[in-house]
């Protein structure tokens, strides 16, 4: 059934519209003017709008303008048909200018009109089939970067910059600010994006498996090394290496990655033949490298070799504009994966995302999307659909706190799905303290090995 909006002062040409198609699979609305058929607009969000070009408190043209610019917020391709008075072709072509699909001129019969509805149907359909595959190419091609703010502009340009070149990358930022999505773009546009990308997290990998996992081994290196193993450099030969964590490096390790990066080239574990090695470097890390050099905890020379081309990332704080745009992007990726369409998210909840401090930033969006929408069974996410910690954000205990606090909890009458609130809990408790395991089990006052069973009971992890 297709909702079609019909906005025209005149009373009986909305009766006589709605009379010619009462047997057709179209449930018409109505609006007496132009800023009535704005609100009406969007609420609905029709699947095509018949507007009249001339009407009393607001005309059809001031009307189009108005619901072209909603359309952006809506992400949405509403067709729409003008009626014009008999003869005045250029009002229809101002119209056209101005967004609008198609026109019809009075008088009309209704089979003009139903090839003409017929026809800006047919391409809606198009249209959103259109933006379905050029989503799910974009999803193939990798995660889109998503933000209109200032700063992200300023970080998109500075990836377009550096994509083209072989120049080593060191992206900065807070924990789920995005470091990851930025390294796989700078990969995927740059002339390596049909060799290997690899990637490695320093922090992940035990120290003493680092060095053998990033350079490899030769046979009987070590007990258990029953044959020869290609490491993550040479894996890497003619594409990328990302070194996610990179400041969670020791300091002899350290001085294997300053080697890779003077000599380009690399000594497997056993070995006594080096390998030359041509795989661009991009690094990240969370951490104030600057301040682990004064601290003679990071390389000084190691710094300035993997600081070509730093690209610092705001946290989401500080780019607020954006909370909205990655809020609806990932109400959309998550309502695919559930089954659930057409839910939105309503203005007090949106409102209440953009008070909240984020100290989990991007991810712990994602995060708190994905739930809501588990949890919730409306069509619309209201403020109190939100999880309480986010809106009392002002008075939740700090992650420094010497001994998780005692809250008292009602159970509703309706009861709780258990399970869902503990998986909460432990997010909140891990956001916060951005995936300390030691912090977080504090914060939750049971023991880290408890905490372990439980992310990976509900399948957390960083």
């Amino acid at each position: 059934m297709y909702k079609i909006l019909i906005v025209d002062d005149e009373k009986n040409m909305r009766w006589a519209i709605k009379r010619a198609f009462k047997n057709q699979p179209y449930d018409f609305l109505e609006a007496a003017d132009g800023e009535e058929g704005i609100r009406v607009f969007e609420k609905e969000q029709p699947d095509l709008v018949l507007m009249d070009l001339k009407m009393q408190k607001m005309d059809g043209l001031t009307a189009l303008e108005k619901m072209k610019t909603l359309e952006k917020d809506m992400e949405k391709d509403i067709p729409v048909v003008m009626i014009t008075a008999h003869g005045s072709a250029e009002s229809a072509v101002e119209a056209m200018k101005h967004g609008a699909l198609d026109y019809i001129s009075k008088p009309f019969d209704v089979e003009e009109l139903r090839i003409i509805l017929q026809k800006a149907l047919e391409f809606k359909g198009l249209q959103d089939k259109v933006n379905y595959l050029e989503e799910v190419l974009e999803m193939k091609q990798g995660k889109p970067i998503i933000g209109k703010s200032e700063k992200m502009n300023d970080v998109l340009k500075m990836v377009h910059q550096v994509a083209k070149t072989d120049a080593t990358v060191l992206i900065l930022g807070e924990s789920g600010t995005g470091k990851e999505i930025i390294a796989d773009t700078i990969h995927r546009n740059s002339e390596r994006r049909q060799g290997p990308y690899v990637k490695v997290n320093c922090g992940a990998i035990p120290e003493n498996l680092l060095e053998s996992e990033l350079f490899g081994y030769e046979k009987g290196a070590f007990t258990g090394a029953v044959k020869r193993k290609i490491g993550k450099f040479q894996r890497g030969e003619g594409g990328t290496i990302f070194l996610d964590e990179i400041g969670e490096l020791s300091l002899p390790m350290q001085v294997k990655i300053l080697r890779v990066l003077q000599e380009r080239e690399v000594e497997p574990v056993g070995g006594t033949e080096t390998y030359t090695v041509d795989t661009r470097i991009i690094t990240a890390t969370n951490q104030n490298l600057y301040e682990k050099v004064q601290k003679k905890e990071f390389r000084e020379d190691l710094y300035y070799r993997l600081n070509v081309f730093p690209i610092e990332l705001p946290p989401l704080r500080e780019r607020k504009e954006d909370i909205a745009l990655l809020a609806k992007h990932f109400l959309q990726k998550y309502q695919q994966e559930l089954g659930k369409k057409d839910v939105k998210i309503s203005k007090e909840a949106l409102e209440a995302l953009m008070d909240y401090h984020w100290p989990g930033n991007i991810r712990e969006l994602e995060n708190i999307v994905e739930r809501t929408l588990i949890i919730s069974s409306n069509q619309i996410i209201d403020k109190k659909d939100l999880p309480p910690g986010l809106i009392t954000h002002g008075t939740s205990p700090s992650s420094d706190s010497e001994s998780p606090g005692e809250v008292a909890f009602q159970l509703p009458e309706e009861g709780i799905n258990l399970e869902a609130l503990e998986k909460d809990l432990i997010l909140q408790a891990l956001e916060r303290t951005e995936y300390n395991q030691t912090r977080a089990a504090k914060l939750l006052g049971i023991s880290r090995h408890t905490l372990l069973y439980r992310m990976e009971k509900y399948h957390l992890k960083k």
